[in-house]
């Protein structure tokens, strides 16, 4: 049964996709996760679903009937998106490691792959829309601050040294982790972090490591015969994760398709197996993981397997008609993006449904408009979804029973969002964004980095979840960066951004804005090693706060081993 359109979306709604260039200031996937019992982290996955609980420790929160005519079994009720985002320019995020900006109503941009330079195309008056080159800024370095001895030796720093010159009120450098691994040219992808227990583990080329939360010890090593290609947000309650590999070492040829579940306590490899990609759609498309409760989803277009993480059992596979899941959330509400298509003349169709991790049947289906997509979750309770076209974008957001609630409306400010992609179709997570958190009333955003001869700044906004209208703005301190992790009880809590010479910091704000509360603030000696990390994700619990380097490339092979790749402080 399809149920009947509800309200319109409000007009004016967010504008066009502005995607910042390498180095941009921003958040990261894995921001702010959610206080456990004492000594403990806890996971969230990135779109930073905050607002949500996942039943476990380490558990991350975050963070859908078919189409008449599509055919397949009877499906649950179907809402009909209630007039599809209105027309106007729109944007989202961008590759992995870059913010993607969105802008205001009154700005399209457009990003020159590789050039360095941004063109905005603001309206003359007359209603034609003229180019304005714009210089993209510095470049951040993907990598840690290794320095090099008086004999050319490079080295990492160390905790000592970084705790040298930390001052009354400061707290400390816990531990660091070097990278440690001998990557190809250009670097690599960092995955994680993970927690278990008392591991932190992270996943790296060809490589998962276990360290000790509590010291930094490494724990464990497990070494993979093939390259890294794709791994969940978040493991089990008991601390199990399955990532994917590449099928052979051959760069050119390789798929990502080989499944290898790994217990995160121990290091141990368990059951391994190889998922067919076959057709040009399976096997040209990009892969999204999830994780929700022991069920593991293997998403791509056209088609999602489903396994049972305890002994790999095939769930679920490729769904009757021509409606097929492409990726999922992972945490504690099963929320997926659909595409339906009959003939690949036909247009496309795309739904938001929650569905049981253990058969794959939806509870319910929310419609899109026609020529829109899903580009990602931001938040699975509430639901808070990025839905974009080419040159569109808006955020939507829904009810527990997948009926229409609200869409933001942006206003004047641009917004600054980072994902792992522009849309989860050209790579990453579903849950794969930063910047993101929400309560049952609100969700809150963080506006675009704003320069001056002092530096860089930006907001946090709060907007209202019913009339998706702004309530609040709080400014970020001195010329500082910060942006949302999630909610702590009903305060949000946030990441005030280090740069080369002042330190980050954690820190909340009231639920009403005001001025932003520090709860461990970063020492200034290790600013220069804490701004080198590129594009760090952050979890924050026990008074703990980690940071993962999400990319990891320098200049030579010494250079790149010693570069710091996970960053602890406490207090």
């Amino acid at each position: 049964m399809t149920q009947p359109p509800g309200p319109q979306p409000p007009e004016g709604s967010f504008g066009a996709a502005h995607d910042r260039p390498p180095g941009a200031p921003q958040p990261a996937p894995g921001y702010g996760y959610p206080p456990q019992q004492p000594g403990s982290y806890a996971q969230q996955p990135g779109p930073y679903g905050p607002g949500t609980q996942q039943p476990a420790p380490y558990a991350q929160p975050n963070p859908y009937a078919q189409h008449p005519g599509y055919g397949g079994p009877p499906q649950p009720p179907t809402v009909t998106a209630p007039g599809g985002p209105p027309p106007g320019p729109g944007g989202g995020g961008r590759f992995k490691g870059r913010t993607g900006v969105v802008v205001g109503a009154a700005l399209a941009v457009l990003l020159l792959a590789g050039g360095g330079i941004w063109l905005a195309t603001g309206d003359d008056g007359g209603g034609t829309k003229k180019p304005v080159a714009g210089e993209s800024g510095d470049v951040a370095k993907p990598s840690g601050s290794p320095t090099a001895d008086k004999d050319g030796t490079v080295t990492a720093p160390t905790a000592a040294e970084l705790n040298a010159g930390r001052e009354p009120g400061e707290a400390k450098v816990a531990w660091l982790a070097a990278n440690g691994v001998d990557l190809p040219a250009y670097g690599e992808d960092a995955y994680g972090p993970w927690f278990a227990g008392d591991i932190v583990a992270k996943g790296m080329y060809r490589k998962v490591t276990g360290y000790a939360a509590a010291g930094g010890t490494e724990k464990w090593s497990l070494a993979l015969p093939t390259d890294l290609c794709a791994a969940p947000t978040l493991p089990t309650a008991d601390g199990k994760i399955v990532v994917a590999v590449e099928d052979n070492v051959a760069e050119e040829e390789a798929d990502c398709s080989v499944l290898q579940m790994i217990d995160l306590r121990t290091g141990r490899a368990g059951w391994r197996k190889t998922v067919p990609r076959t057709g040009a759609q399976d096997a040209l498309s990009h892969v999204a993981m999830a994780v929700n409760g022991d069920t593991l989803t293997f998403g791509r277009t056209g088609n999602t397997s489903a396994f049972r993480i305890s002994d790999g059992k095939e769930l679920f596979g490729r769904r009757e008609g021509v409606c097929q899941p492409y990726a999922y959330t992972s945490g504690a509400r099963m929320i997926g993006a659909v595409s339906c298509q009959a003939q690949p003349d036909d247009p496309v169709q795309q739904e938001v449904q929650e569905v049981d991790p253990t058969t794959g049947a939806p509870k319910w289906t929310y419609r899109l408009k026609p020529g829109w997509e899903v580009a990602h979750v931001y938040s699975v309770s509430p639901l808070v979804i990025s839905i974009k076209q080419p040159e569109k974008w808006a955020i939507a957001v829904l009810n527990d029973d997948g009926t229409y609630r609200s869409q933001l409306a942006g206003g004047d400010d641009n917004y600054a969002v980072r994902c792992d992609e522009d849309s989860v179709t050209e790579g990453g997570n579903l849950d794969g964004c930063a910047g993101v958190a929400a309560d049952s009333g609100r969700v809150y955003l963080s506006t675009e980095p704003k320069a001056d001869k002092e530096g860089e700044a930006n907001k946090v906004v709060a907007f209202d979840l019913a009339t998706g209208k702004a309530v609040w703005k709080a400014a970020a301190p001195g010329h500082r960066l910060v942006w949302p992790l999630r909610m702590e009880g009903t305060d949000v809590l946030v990441h005030v951004q280090a740069s080369y010479r002042k330190a980050g910091s954690i820190a909340t704000l009231a639920p009403t804005g005001g001025e932003l509360r520090t709860l461990l603030k970063h020492p200034a000696s290790a600013a220069e090693t804490e701004s080198s990390l590129f594009e760090p994700k952050v979890a924050y619990a026990g008074g703990r706060s980690v940071l993962l380097a999400t990319r990891i490339s320098a200049d030579d092979d010494e250079e790149e081993m010693a570069a710091t790749a996970l960053l602890v402080f406490g207090e």
